[in-house]
């Protein structure tokens, strides 16, 4: 399946990126991605599709919205 590029937002000192919903067969790529982005902090805005673990283990917080 073909995701859609992931999208940078910024407003005023902070950035947002915009991405697709991993699953752990694409979690890989997908942490690689973040990290070429500089992200620190992953907000989940939709149920959860992926083991966050992997994602904390290289360094980035994950944090459920609402």
């Amino acid at each position: 399946m073909n995701r859609p590029a992931p999208v940078e937002i910024s407003y005023e000192n902070m950035r947002f990126l915009i991405t697709h919903n991993p699953t752990n067969a694409t979690l890989n790529k997908f942490t690689e991605e973040l990290k070429k982005y500089g992200v620190t902090t992953l907000v989940r805005v939709c149920d959860a599709t992926y083991d966050k673990a992997p994602v904390e283990k290289e360094g980035i917080h994950v944090l459920m919205a609402g």
